[in-house]
């Protein structure tokens, strides 16, 4: 995969995911979209919180994968990462895309219908960690899965900048962790 492609794909991340948020909740719960965004809340303490919350998260999620038992799970995707390349300010573009463009889209989309619980899983399970045919694979889904279900309601208490800073946080480790494992 080029890299053009992996910007492509953080781009339409970040600006395409959250317009399914921002229409219905406009049109079907009269929430106006810089409700939606709670920019009065990005700079807040809560923010901080989440992204030292997404990095001890990180490790403690890598600590774990280093389990002999995780020896047999795919490394698809850290071979595809690592086959990119990517620098440092690649990785923190990717990681804010995906925190505030994914948080966006189930934190205030799909949790304003479904509930922490039902969001929380169905966001583990499109990632692909729940897998029946690969129960290393779903062991993972559940080490990911606790960690999505404290945003879930982390983000009814402290707002969506909690959320994100955690999401972008934690992907920005488990990036850096791969990239200096070479």
């Amino acid at each position: 995969m080029k890299k053009q492609t992996i910007y492509l794909f953080g781009w339409i991340t970040l600006l395409l995911f959250p317009i399914p948020t921002f229409i219905v909740l406009y049109y079907l719960e009269n929430i106006p979209f810089g409700k939606v965004l709670e920019l009065n809340s990005l700079f807040k303490t809560t923010t901080l919180i989440g992204i030292e919350f997404g990095i001890l998260y990180a490790f403690l999620a890598k600590f774990i994968l280093l389990s002999p038992i995780f020896n047999a799970l795919p490394h698809k995707i850290e071979t595809q990462i690592r086959s990119l390349n990517l620098n440092y300010f690649e990785m923190l573009f990717l990681s804010l895309c995906a925190g505030i463009g994914e948080e966006i889209l189930f934190r205030v989309g799909f949790q304003y219908y479904l509930g922490p619980w039902l969001t929380s899983i169905f966001f583990v399970a499109i990632h692909g960690y729940f897998n029946p045919k690969n129960w290393i694979k779903s062991l993972y889904g559940c080490i990911v899965l606790p960690f999505i279900l404290i945003l879930a309601f982390a983000f009814q208490k402290y707002g969506l900048w909690f959320a994100i800073g955690a999401h972008f946080a934690y992907d920005f480790i488990l990036f850096i962790a791969i990239h200096e494992e070479d």
